[in-house]
């Protein structure tokens, strides 16, 4: 029987991804459950195995291709009679089609006539570099020119434009394009919940990495208890604000693929030290490339450290199809008037960008003086835990 093995809809709008890796090749010989191929989502890498026992007939899309939801990208044969084989004749014969130039380019065979070979040794160019422009990749005189042209006339490296780097330009550009974007920022204090995060470190039983970020996502969580209409989406076809009664805060993580929000799930069910345990192991499996699907969707509301890496003040876009976002800057030690007297405090701006079309600025200006509170007083967010 023949099996041949598609891209699956695996949901939130994906329709395509990257082929970044494969574990096998034709006539490999595998068992059901095996890795076959790594593939790029536009949130999350996933690993794909075999549907079955059997032999390896046909490989699709070379790395760095675009596979579509619903395209073949494996063939494997178990061996074993088939009365339906003929209804998947045709896909196997699209596949092979597919295939041939494919495999001729993984075999590393040059395709080019010794004049053009000749042409390329005596510019100096490595023909292994050119990209063949004729039928099943041949290399012509006009291939070798140019790409000696453009690497004399260019000192410069090309990164292709795919995988999480394009999804991550795809989804801005539709927030931009749909989102009426208005942002408002707010300076606060930032001593005391300084003092009582290193109070949790050295009080602490647990061995956790304790940043700012706990607490923001706790008073984020109590802000929005009274600003609902901020933890919500726009259903832009049904014409509904949808208010979300979960807190499921997504967290910015920069990594080397770019930029990932993995969510803490029903953030308001946990505490500080669970919330920083896990987002420590989110943020540690997404510079991996080792998040489930599942770590990115559902998100509400999302929250970006900006400050972490050196930014004193900057407007983060909103992460459609939410409403909003929160940016942390740079924390700064700044002489202020504090009570009466000129003191060095550590102070931050907070950054809110939202969707126009949904809040107004006197909603996020009363969010964000709520979130100010409640970090300039961290006491309450650990009362707020015990109750």
């Amino acid at each position: 029987m023949v099996y041949n093995f598609k891209l699956a809809d695996i949901g939130e709008g994906i329709v395509e991804g990257e082929v970044s890796r494969w574990y096998v090749k034709v006539g490999d010989v595998v068992k059901e459950n095996q890795p076959l191929v790594e593939i790029i989502t536009e949130k999350v890498t996933v690993e794909l195995p075999s549907p079955a026992d059997g032999t390896i007939t046909k490989i699709g899309p070379d790395v760095g291709k675009i596979v579509k939801v619903g395209e073949v990208i494996v063939v494997i044969d178990d061996g074993k009679e088939d009365k339906g084989i003929e209804e998947s004749s045709e896909d196997v014969i699209e596949v092979e089609k597919k295939d041939i130039i494919i495999e001729k380019n993984k075999s590393n065979k040059i395709i080019a006539t010794p004049a053009v070979k000749r042409l390329a040794k005596e510019m100096g160019v490595d023909i292994n570099r050119v990209v063949g422009t004729e039928e099943e990749g041949r290399i012509t005189e006009k291939d070798v020119k140019l790409y000696s042209k453009l690497e004399v006339q260019s000192n410069e490296e090309r990164i292709a434009f795919r995988g999480t780097r394009r999804t991550i330009a795809e989804r801005l550009s539709k927030s931009s394009d749909r989102v009426v974007q208005a942002w408002i920022m707010e300076e606060i204090d930032m001593t005391n919940v300084t003092k009582l995060k290193n109070e949790l470190k050295e009080t602490s039983t647990e061995e956790i990495k304790l940043t700012y970020m706990p607490f923001f996502v706790k008073a984020v969580i109590r802000s929005l208890k009274s600003s609902p209409r901020i933890n919500a989406s726009l259903d832009e076809e049904k014409e509904d604000i949808v208010i979300k009664k979960d807190y499921n805060i997504g967290i910015a993580t920069d990594t080397e693929q770019g930029l990932l929000v993995p969510v803490i799930k029903k953030a308001q069910d946990k505490d500080i030290i669970t919330i920083a345990k896990e987002i420590e192991e989110l943020s540690r499996e997404a510079k991996k490339g080792e998040l489930e699907l599942a770590d990115t969707q559902g998100g509400t509301f999302t929250i970006t450290n900006i400050g972490a890496i050196g930014g004193i003040s900057s407007i983060p876009i909103v992460n459609y199809p939410e409403v909003a976002i929160l940016a942390i800057n740079k924390i700064m030690k700044k002489v202020v008037l504090w009570e009466g007297e000129i003191v060095a405090r550590d102070r931050v701006y907070l950054s809110l960008s939202f969707d126009h079309r949904v809040l107004d600025g006197a909603d996020v200006a009363r969010f964000l003086n709520s979130i100010r509170k409640y970090i300039e007083e961290p006491e309450s967010l650990m009362k707020d835990e015990q109750t």
